[in-house]
């Protein structure tokens, strides 16, 4: 396990104590408050017979960004194997109150260890094992593997939305999800479509991948939220078909209006783009009319 020392004055108002964390990169760190530490959280000219309760909610505050990890979802790849999820952890909030005021309050308690509890991930492997059972829509274009930027890009938007759970009525916004295309991210400059005309930009092709996704998810249980389509015919889809996305523009979205979680597989290889959308056995819709 790796030791690192940090000062809890980093963390707002203490100064003078160092103590140690223990981290290591599957687990938190240990934070440990000390006596010293503890004693400078009490209201001043007031005999310190008061807890300052502002910087106490600062201090948990501040303590939440330390100790906070995001949960990771279950993955299922191509084959159909399962990778579990792993728990995220936060600080027990309620629990540190409660250790923060019995340790402020008797002198004897030199020190204690700030509470932590797990954060669990909304997709386990339960939960992809039952809705990857049935098969609610798919769709099928191809892209010239040899344009090797823009096969690039839509590999990688593909990755993205790949393994995505929506539950029900939950909105799916392709921007969100893929994140903006940057070359740290490693899109490439392909060709794009902007008022008609080509050019080139970072994440050029991307719009295969939405409007692969549109066609895909083209059900009676998905309401198209938004949608906008090139200003100039696309070859990969039928006219009308397309669905085109820019990070600082349009967006493509849509609502899961059935009554179990979706799941998206998306894959990209030699030339050919499949995007699917699976459920569960028991799926419906919600009766509602829907315009596409």
């Amino acid at each position: 396990m790796k030791r690192v020392i940090i000062c809890l004055g980093l963390l707002g108002f203490i100064l003078l104590p160092i103590h140690s964390i223990s981290a290591s990169k599957d687990m938190p760190a240990e934070i440990m408050i000390k006596r010293v530490e503890i004693n400078q959280y009490a209201l001043d000219n007031i005999d310190k017979l008061f807890i300052n309760n502002s910087k106490l909610q600062t201090l948990i505050g501040q303590l939440k960004q330390k100790v906070y990890q995001d949960p990771i979802n279950a993955k299922i790849d191509r084959v159909g194997k399962i990778t579990p999820g792993k728990p995220g952890v936060t600080i027990d909030a309620d629990q540190f109150q409660i250790d923060f005021r019995e340790a402020f309050y008797n002198p004897n308690i030199q020190e204690f260890k700030v509470p932590v509890k797990p954060v669990y991930p909304r997709v386990d492997k339960g939960l992809l094992t039952e809705i990857s059972q049935k098969q609610l829509g798919s769709y099928v274009t191809h892209f010239k593997k040899n344009n090797e930027e823009r096969t690039t890009n839509i590999e990688l938007a593909a990755q993205a939305i790949d393994s995505h759970v929506i539950f029900p009525g939950e909105l799916f916004s392709f921007n969100k999800v893929v994140g903006e295309r940057t070359e740290k991210k490693g899109y490439k400059r392909a060709p794009v479509i902007v008022k008609g005309e080509l050019a080139e930009d970072i994440g050029g092709g991307i719009c295969q991948v939405s409007s692969t996704l549109f066609n895909a998810v083209n059900l009676k249980g998905i309401e198209i939220v938004e949608r906008y389509a090139h200003s100039k015919h696309v070859p990969y889809v039928p006219p009308g078909k397309d669905a085109t996305v820019s990070w600082w523009g349009p967006d493509f979205s849509f609502k899961n209006r059935y009554n179990q979680p979706l799941l998206l597989r998306a894959h990209a290889k030699n030339g050919q783009l499949v995007v699917r959308v699976f459920s569960s056995d028991i799926v419906e819709h919600f009766e509602k009319d829907i315009q596409k």
